[in-house]
């Protein structure tokens, strides 16, 4: 009956065409069953037990559905089991919204709701217990089963962004997918604060207002909203007093006029762009923010060939570098080889192919104490500069499986000579990093040939022994006995492993390790004379430890020996008040006993007498 009248509307499924020849309904899982057809009816369990049942009349649009909380529109005809109609907005040409979850309509509606997609049209039978129970409602008698077919219009995501209704947002426009602005960030925004009566209190220009969202703006509510949204996101936000501006009359914020105690906003806000800002060296001395996404997932990285092209400024303006720039020629260099400053150097590695973007770098990692001409201008000493730079091109050093075992080794012997050349310099750091490349060149992953065997060995732990050697240079000593291990793992009687592992056990106080590995140094060479020097330190060493315990274990000692001379005394004292009053008990007994004697001595002179 309620297809019927619905046909007579115009609103039954069939004006959408034959359905069965479309393909399944995409995206919709109902404990894990495969999609419903059109026609097919399926139960829908409840958090309660029990269970409503679902057929669908018309299949909705994409894979989303609402949620609890959500705010929905709908149409829908409610009707006995025998086809008697006792609610239809149709009927009142008057679509109705509400929450979802909040009581506005029985249970068994909001457990079918969820299940639904925008546009689809279903029609769920709905038990007593889901629905009207035992007293019924409206022309519902009481105990009754009842059929909702329901169109979802449409919905709005609503979200409580504070868990405690401080927040709440609905998403009118969603944005795209893409990620969402961080503290760093600098974004742009629109948006319209208003009391709940409409009347407007802040507003921002038609181009919008841009901030960093770590500085905040207005007030709290606004960048936790904004820290949720996508660029080009549109919401509106109910904001409660303790998010906004109090509890109190307001006119903190220059230019909003005065608001009344205890107000609750009404804000739209649209989320028009951001920009991404990222800590490169992770404490804050240089930072970029980038003005235009590259191509892809690949960055430049350490080792990289890249083309740029840049502005460099000092913080006043003053431009005192250019390359590339009005037909100039682009600057090209290798990155980690100390061929421009670090901050340039650091942030470059981790650009995208026309990425363009602005870099902030603090005097660590820029021209330092110096003062320093370049091109256009002097950068005078402790000079904060800025770059704006576009990265045009780039190509990567060659990782290990893109080689022919020839290319590897003969890769690792060039940069293991990098390395050395470093070594020398006092760039422990950078050595590092070209004997722990030349390593991986030479990895136990690799496939090499028989008469390849020893020289590719002879380059691994040569590496490894020159990394360990950077380790305790830079007090790395969990990083040197790593490496040394590694090549003890393969000539356990390598000297030098012996010997530098024992210099990091010993920096580390691991005293017995240490002198493990001399001894077994000194079986393997008797002569070195490194090691018998280390030797010597390590026993001075033992006999500092072993005065240091000593004096230790006399004040131990002492503190036994006192706190037991304190016990002692104590105990004497008990023991000399235990007495005592055992003596004081016992000559109370004596007294009674002296009485009572008396007592019984005058009786028998009594009695004798008469």
């Amino acid at each position: 009956m309620v297809v019927e009248e619905e046909e007579k509307k115009g609103t039954n499924a069939s004006d959408v065409g034959d359905e069965d020849e479309l393909d399944e309904e995409p995206g919709e899982v109902i404990e894990s069953a495969p999609p419903l057809k059109v026609g097919e009816e399926r139960q829908i369990n409840s958090p309660s037990g029990s269970a409503l049942k679902k057929k669908l009349l018309k299949r909705g649009l994409g894979w989303e559905t609402p949620e609890f909380g959500d705010e929905v529109t709908v149409h829908y005809v409610g009707t006995l089991l025998d086809g008697s109609e006792f609610d239809s907005t149709r009927d009142r040409h008057q679509h109705l919204t509400f929450n979802v979850g909040h009581g506005q309509v029985v249970p068994g509606f909001d457990h079918g709701l969820v299940t639904m997609k925008k546009g689809e049209i279903s029609l769920f039978t709905i038990p007593p217990e889901l629905g009207y129970g035992e007293t019924g409602a409206f022309a519902v008698p009481p105990n009754s089963t009842v059929q909702f077919e329901v169109e979802l219009i449409s919905w709005i995501t609503v979200v409580d962004l504070c868990k405690d209704g401080g927040i709440i947002k609905r998403i009118l426009e969603k944005g795209e997918q893409s990620g969402q602005p961080g503290d760093l960030d600098e974004v742009l925004v629109k948006y319209t604060v208003m009391l709940v009566d409409g009347v407007i209190i802040a507003k921002t220009p038609e181009e919008g207002v841009e901030f960093y969202v770590k500085d905040g703006h207005l007030f709290p509510a606004l960048t936790k909203a904004i820290k949720t949204m996508r660029k080009g996101e549109k919401v509106n936000l109910i904001v409660q007093p303790q998010y906004s501006f109090g509890e109190g009359d307001e006119d903190r914020v220059k230019g909003l006029p005065s608001i009344p105690r205890s107000s609750v906003l009404s804000i739209d806000l649209e989320l028009v762009s951001f920009k991404s800002v990222i800590n490169v060296t992770g404490n804050f001395k240089v930072m970029k923010k980038i003005l235009k996404e590259g191509e892809g997932a690949l960055t430049a990285n350490e080792g990289a060939s890249v083309t740029i092209r840049y502005t460099a400024k000092l913080e006043d303006g003053t431009i005192f570098e250019r390359n590339g720039v009005d037909g100039g020629m682009p600057l090209e260099f290798i990155t980690d080889e100390e061929q421009v400053i670090a901050g340039l150097d650091r942030a470059a590695a981790t650009m995208k192919k026309g990425e363009c973007a602005i870099l902030t770098i603090t005097p660590e990692y820029g021209f330092g104490s110096a003062e320093v001409k370049r091109d256009l201008a002097v950068v005078p000493p402790f000079s904060k500069i800025i770059y704006e730079i576009e990265m045009l091109d780039f190509i990567k050093e060659k990782a290990a499986w893109e080689m022919s075992n020839h290319e590897r080794i003969k890769a690792a012997g060039m940069k293991k000579e990098e390395g050395n050349t470093l070594f020398k310099n006092v760039k422990y750091q950078r050595a590092a990093k070209k004997y722990d490349k030349a390593a991986d060149y030479v990895g136990e992953d690799g496939s090499f040939e028989d008469k390849d065997q020893k020289l590719v060995k002879s380059l691994r732990v040569s590496c490894w022994l020159n990394g360990a050697a950077c380790s305790l240079k830079l007090n790395d000593f969990q990083g040197a006995i790593k490496l040394c291990s590694k090549v003890l793992d393969v000539e356990f009687y390598n000297v030098k492993a012996l010997y530098r592992r024992a210099q990091a056990y010993m920096e580390t106080a691991d005293l017995h390790s240490a002198e493990l590995d001399i001894k077994k140094a000194l079986e393997a060479d008797p002569n070195n004379k490194d090691v018998k020097s280390i030797q010597k330190r390590l026993k001075q060493l033992q006999a500092e430890s072993n005065k240091r315990d000593a004096k230790l274990y006399a004040n131990m000692f002492v503190h036994m020996n006192k706190d037991t001379y304190v016990e002692t005394k104590r105990m004497k004292l008990e023991e000399v008040e235990e007495n005592k009053k055992d003596e004081a008990v016992m000559a109370m007994e004596m007294e009674k006993v002296a009485v009572s004697s008396g007592l019984h001595d005058n009786k028998m002179v009594v009695d004798s007498s008469s």
